[in-house]
């Protein structure tokens, strides 16, 4: 696996590194071991999926607030997602800070998500399949949320295509901005 940093500090692309033959291909997506030399956890204890059969579907901007922050590794099984992650961290140089990239099927990219940062993305076709394994479990009494669309974050988001709304969950319309966590 190849460990390639974000600005955001803590926060790592993951690529694999396939063995390929006439059959197709294996590779690692986890091993604790080689995720303890580069100072991450590489334990989870929750796996999850989210099925998004349109397009232009927003999830986020999602977090845990202590103790039960996570970390999360995220990773798309089918299709393609538009993922955004926040800095929270009250103490770091980059709070407030978003970073974005690009996951797919095809890429078969990884993002690591330390504690401490908010998560969200919008599926790029229909049918996007994304599969998230994390360092702690889901607690409702935990979960907490940024607006996705807070122009004090400037993510890029992607446009719809023509004749496609959005479809976001009125709980993720709720969220409050990250002035108000401040």
């Amino acid at each position: 696996m190849r460990f390639t940093p974000t600005p955001l500090a803590g926060a790592f692309l993951i690529d694999i590194d396939p063995v390929e033959d006439a059959r197709g291909l294996f590779a690692r997506t986890v091993c604790e071991d080689e995720f303890a030399r580069h100072g991450l956890v590489g334990r989870f204890v929750q796996q999850s999926v989210s099925w998004n059969p349109q397009a232009g579907t927003v999830r986020g901007l999602h977090f845990q607030i202590a103790p039960d922050q996570e970390i999360k590794l995220v990773r798309v099984t089918r299709g393609a997602i538009f993922d955004a992650i926040v800095d929270l961290r009250p103490d770091s140089a980059t709070f407030g800070k978003a970073f974005h990239t690009e996951l797919s099927a095809e890429n078969r990219r990884q993002l690591y998500i330390p504690a401490g940062m908010a998560h969200g993305f919008q599926s790029l076709h229909p049918g996007t399949e994304v599969l998230y394994q994390m360092s702690t479990p889901f607690r409702p009494a935990s979960a907490r949320g940024l607006r996705w669309d807070d122009a004090a974050l400037a993510i890029p988001w992607p446009a719809c295509a023509a004749g496609t709304a959005r479809t976001i969950s009125d709980n993720d319309r709720a969220w409050p901005l990250l002035a108000a966590l401040t």
